[in-house]
């Protein structure tokens, strides 16, 4: 494993590189931290989770050339988080966008800088190919997560709504 960009945070060094088929099995254990927290109404977490690896799945098998996955590690080798970078398109004016699609701290690593690490990556590598706009989304409840987007730059630009239906008819 070949462990590419440092970021010094607190005691410990965290590394960023581009993830292997190796990592596959540590990004998808990482699944369940999407829908730790209540989810809005209408979303059941057995089913919201299933869909959220299932696409993480894909794109680790399929490869799309717009999707970019990257691991964080220590220097012991101990992968400790990981982000899904997506290049598009923005809706409004065309110009190049990335999105993360995916971003997650193992359980018990949280608050150790892990996330903005990631962010930081996913930012330098958005400017470094040229994308002119950064975006996630993120569910209402996962507060922690909000925080820390708000913290590193982040605003509201969407709010996308649902309506859950009733069965039938």
């Amino acid at each position: 494993m070949k462990w590419s960009r440092g970021v010094k945070m607190r005691k410990h060094s965290i590394i960023i590189r581009t993830a292997t088929p190796d990592d596959s099995g540590f990004i998808l254990s990482l699944a369940p931290r999407f829908v730790g927290f209540a989810l809005p109404k209408g979303r059941r977490k057995r089913e919201t989770l299933a869909g959220i690896r299932a696409d993480i799945e894909r794109a680790l098998r399929d490869t799309p050339s717009a999707d970019h996955f990257f691991v964080a590690g220590e220097a012991d080798a101990q992968r400790v988080g990981f982000l899904h970078l997506q290049v598009q398109r923005d809706f409004f004016t065309g110009a190049p966008a990335c999105h993360i699609s995916d971003l997650a701290v193992a359980a018990g690593q949280d608050g150790r800088g892990i996330g903005r690490a990631l962010l930081a990556h996913a930012e330098a590598w958005a400017k470094k190919h040229r994308c002119k706009l950064l975006t996630l989304s993120v569910f209402p409840a996962n507060t922690r997560a909000r925080a820390l987007y708000e913290r590193t730059g982040f605003t509201t630009d969407l709010i996308r709504m649902t309506k859950p239906l009733p069965r039938g008819h």
